[in-house]
């Protein structure tokens, strides 16, 4: 790699590792607030639902704005933004109310923040590094280390520290990105050749309504007209995009979204539930157990993120993602039944969990590049993210409303739906390509 190609991956290295520390030391938080506060699992999913969904919800202008004013500004915007939110969580009242209230400005603004990185680190490899190939492996090792060793941190703070001094603690790399992505100098669009930067040239004519003399003379299938720089352009691509197999995956990453939420916002409180997992003291300091199976959970899902992603060479992404949320199912039902079975066998039942909950991740990423042309990539992809993560927050709530009024049971009964039904869905859209 050359110095410029170093510099944008060490950028995306960690703005990537810390969206998912964030991301995901949330859900171990939420049994802190639920003992502190004295709330129901509603009412605590809904706080944390509307930080997720925005989560989402931002990808698609996130993305347009990263074309308009610079992956590397929005980066440390995003960056700033994050570590903005877990410092005003460190400033939390203890009035229960007002408390509860600091909490969900706190989750609104991380929501925001974050949003914004996915299309943002993706478009800066994507338009500044030559090895691509090499920069999209260590970002995604970085989210990877983020979601499993993030919440491990948590969780060894939360030992020793008051949970407020830990949001502290944890606002402080933050900080320090902010202070890197600021000072670094890079050429945001040292891989873009000449060729591409005169279809970007004629795209940005394009999108004031004057086609282009070879707009169709692309050999990828796209259009010179795919540059998404106006509403209109912005209206049209998302006509296109949906009119064609893109809306199947779209329900696809909704319905993972779904579930992935549902089953993490409330794990480390289920677990926490079971008697296997009962508190232990460990020279006078106690220590929750179920925390720690938490961890490892997505701890697995690393090896479930490499084996998704090998598959998809050699495989149709439906049939992965059929694979996937027909055990994710069957794993739901499991679940329970299992926590009765024995250690051994709930925690075969958990890794498992976490195996197949990452391992669906890079087969509707390979999905929509499959079901999308090269110049409408960045707009399918925020429509993606806008699927997982904003739809998909929705997950958080369902599940702390049906823990609220109903059971664990029930909750899992409503999990083996969710993923019963995409499975369904990648059946049919498998046999609508194969037909």
């Amino acid at each position: 790699m050359n110095s410029n190609d170093r510099a944008i991956v060490g950028l995306v290295v960690l703005g990537h590792a810390a969206v998912h520390t964030y991301e995901l030391s949330i859900p171990v938080l939420v049994t802190v607030w639920l003992t502190e506060f004295g709330t129901t699992e509603a009412v605590i999913g809904g706080v944390v639902t509307a930080g997720y969904a925005l989560f989402g919800l931002g990808a698609v202008p996130g993305g347009v704005l990263a074309d308009r004013l610079g992956s590397r500004t929005l980066i440390a915007a995003c960056l700033a933004g994050m570590g903005g939110s877990f410092a005003l969580l460190g400033l939390t009242p203890t009035a229960p109310t007002l408390g509860l209230v600091v909490i969900a400005l706190s989750l609104v603004l991380w929501g925001a923040a974050a949003s914004v990185y996915h299309p943002s680190g993706l478009s800066l490899i994507s338009t500044g590094v030559e090895e691509r190939g090499t920069a999209f492996a260590y970002h995604g090792m970085a989210g990877n280390v983020g979601i499993a060793f993030g919440p491990l941190a948590t969780l060894v703070l939360l030992e020793v520290l008051p949970w407020r001094v830990v949001t502290l603690l944890l606002a402080a790399p933050a900080a320090i990105g902010v202070a890197l992505a600021l000072r670094i100098d890079v050429d945001e669009t040292a891989a873009v050749d000449e060729s591409d930067a005169e279809a970007l040239g004629s795209d940005a004519g394009a999108a004031d309504g004057e086609p282009s003399a070879d707009a169709d003379a692309r050999p990828d299938g796209g259009s010179k007209t795919d540059t998404v720089d106006s509403l209109p352009a912005f209206r049209r691509g998302t006509r296109e995009l949906f009119a064609g197999p893109f809306v199947a995956i779209f329900a696809i990453v909704i319905l993972s979204g779904l579930f992935y939420r549902g089953f993490l916002t409330f794990l480390p409180d289920i677990l926490g539930g079971f008697e296997v997992f009962e508190t232990v003291r460990i020279a006078g300091t106690a220590f929750a157990p179920d925390r720690y199976v938490y961890v490892g959970i997505l701890t697995v899902g690393v090896a479930g993120q490499y084996a998704g992603g090998k598959l998809t060479d050699r495989a149709r992404p439906e049939v992965g993602i059929a694979i996937a949320m027909t055990a994710l199912a069957t794993l739901a039902i499991a679940f329970l039944p299992a926590s009765n079975a024995g250690i051994v066998a709930f925690l075969a039942v958990c890794a498992l969990l976490g195996f197949f909950l990452f391992f669906v991740q890079p087969q509707y990423q390979a999905a929509v590049a499959d079901a999308t042309p090269a110049g409408r990539r960045g707009l399918s992809y925020g429509y993606t993210y806008l699927g997982v993560f904003g739809v998909g927050a929705l997950g958080g709530g369902v599940a702390g409303a049906i823990l609220t009024w109903g059971s664990p049971g029930a909750l899992f009964a409503v999990l083996a739906a969710i993923a019963g039904t995409a499975a369904v869905v990648a059946t049919l859209a498998l046999r609508a390509r194969s037909g």
